[in-house]
């Protein structure tokens, strides 16, 4: 157990499911381990924008000069990606000793894959002398591992349709599954606009220091700027973040709400806000890789996520013809994200995933052939995201937008060699 890759699959080894919800066994192991943060922490659950609402915290959180450690999942192409510390992504040999402690605090206890990761991440973070922690919510809130910790600062980001054989079959159940992660007395900042009742419920229930969308915070904006106003504080003529999508200033709110919550403890001016904002990265969030045609990489993976992709999409203006590469995960609404990009796609590239979790490009074609009302859209099947990209490349000409979305895995597979790389096939030097 040398590297990283040998501990990631001895992760993979040890436990009979991919995905067990429960904290009995994770939080028995951390207790072992004496698992605690000596700073700040603040836990972000959400069906979408969870992993932009990290990026914008962190960002701003380093312009103002804090040492910030963040974990998110999953990753798009190295493991060390889910953890960055200081605002850099974490190396193999920082982490190493730490599934070692792991290993070596669990004794019997047989932990998932993500669980036993998310300890040693959790241990690496805690270890690196921080002035702040963003925490991930990997699945729901409540059972989910990252829940073990008590969280200074809660932010649930949107509420939808998305892990219905785990958090239940609407938005009332899965808000009650997120609304998990809140603690009584401490902030729970919501940037949902029409949060699920359940929510609002568990909060007043447990006694959290509610933060509403639309009540104790709010955005408003033009063409040019945009503005937030909080509890006693207000920013006016931020330019709009770096991160691309109208939806990004709902988590843009939320950060800020967040922020603002544990000012007395981690202030940051209006100047970090807006250098933050303005330098925030997140690849695979309407990434538009510059060039021609216009290549578009997005990991909207649920109909939500989909129909806000669409949106974005609708914003970019015209384009003769859109190719889209896609793969996505068996246990996907894939009628429904079909259903809703079908409109703006006039060639699909159905692709193979390297996880058995994954639908078969030939069960995509299958599926889209059922319910494709336009007679004028050709479909294709390809073994792997990189072979359906060369593929859309060759078809395409200058003037057209090609889409490369759904997985993590759809988007990580063409993005393994590097951007600089991507971009010189895209452009065809």
């Amino acid at each position: 157990m040398d590297t990283l890759q040998d501990w990631l699959a001895r992760c993979e080894r040890l436990h009979p499911k991919t995905i067990e919800m429960g904290l009995e066994r994770v939080r028995s192991v951390a207790d072992r381990m004496g698992l605690a943060f000596a700073c700040p922490v603040i836990t972000v659950a959400g069906t979408n924008g969870k992993g932009s609402t990290c990026a914008m915290l962190e960002a701003i959180a380093l312009q103002a000069g804090w040492r910030t450690g963040v974990y998110t999942s999953p990753h798009l192409v190295h493991f060390e990606e889910r953890c960055r510390i200081r605002g850099e992504i974490a190396t193999a040999q920082q982490l190493v000793p730490h599934f070692a402690r792991v290993e070596a605090a669990r004794q019997a206890v047989s932990l998932s894959y993500f669980e036993f990761t998310t300890l040693a991440i959790m241990s690496l973070l805690a270890a690196s002398e921080l002035d702040m922690v963003i925490l991930e919510v990997g699945l729901g809130g409540r059972l989910d591992a990252v829940n073990i910790i008590d969280a200074d600062c809660a932010v649930i980001t949107s509420v939808d349709l998305d892990h219905m054989d785990y958090l239940g079959p609407d938005r009332e159940s899965i808000g009650r599954e997120k609304a998990g992660v809140l603690r009584t007395g401490r902030p729970a900042i919501v940037s949902d606009p029409v949060p699920p009742q359940s929510v609002l419920d568990h909060a007043a229930a447990i006694g959290a220091d509610l933060w509403l969308l639309g009540r104790d915070f709010n955005f408003t904006g033009d063409r040019q700027q945009w503005g937030w106003a909080g509890r006693g504080r207000r920013y006016a003529g931020l330019a709009y973040p770096a991160l691309r999508g109208a939806n990004q200033l709902m988590n843009a709110s939320g950060a800020l709400a967040a922020l603002e919550s544990l000012r007395t403890r981690l202030p940051v001016t209006a100047q970090a806000i807006r250098n933050g904002l303005a330098m925030v990265e997140l690849p695979g969030r309407f990434q538009i890789v510059p060039g021609q045609p216009a290549l578009v990489l997005d990991v909207a993976h649920n109909p939500h996520a989909v129909a806000a992709l669409a949106a974005n999409l609708d914003a970019m203006g015209f384009f003769p013809v859109t190719h889209a590469v896609f793969g996505a995960m068996a246990d996907k609404d894939l009628a429904a994200m079909l259903r809703k990009m079908g409109p703006l796609v006039d060639r699909w590239y159905f692709c193979d995933l390297p996880t058995a979790r994954a639908r078969s490009a030939a069960a995509l074609l299958a599926q889209w052939q059922a319910q494709e009302p336009r007679n004028d859209v050709a479909a294709s099947t390809h073994a792997d995201p990189m072979a359906a990209l060369q593929s859309a490349v060759a078809a395409a000409d200058p003037a057209d937008r090609i889409l490369v979305f759904g997985s993590f895995f759809t988007v990580g597979g063409v993005l393994k060699d590097g951007v600089p790389r991507l971009q010189a096939r895209h452009l065809g030097t």
